[in-house]
């Protein structure tokens, strides 16, 4: 059987120690959905991951290029994913409930 990109996931610790769900769950999932061409299965297992895409690409565009305005652009797109995760976050720990 081929290796699959699941197959070199880091395990949450804060899930294995505690039992529970960190803020960063389902990133490394959704970023293997979006490899596969699962967009929408992509977000629905984290929220936030077309956002956080985004803000490092204005980051890498910024590092090699001064784009005007960009440390607004960052700290705007900075704020919307904290919103995002904290958002989806506190959704998804009141279904477990």
């Amino acid at each position: 059987m081929p290796l699959q990109l699941e197959d070199y996931m880091l395990p949450c610790l804060n899930k294995k120690f505690f039992g529970m769900d960190c803020l960063g769950c389902g990133i490394q999932r959704a970023l293997s959905l979006l490899f596969q061409g699962e967009f929408i299965a992509a977000f629905k297992m984290y929220p936030a991951i077309y956002t956080l895409l985004l803000l490092a690409l204005m980051i890498a565009i910024n590092f090699f290029y001064k784009v005007k305005y960009a440390q607004k652009i960052i700290s705007i797109l900075a704020v919307l994913n904290i919103a995002i995760i904290v958002i989806s976050y506190i959704i998804k720990m009141n279904q477990l409930i």
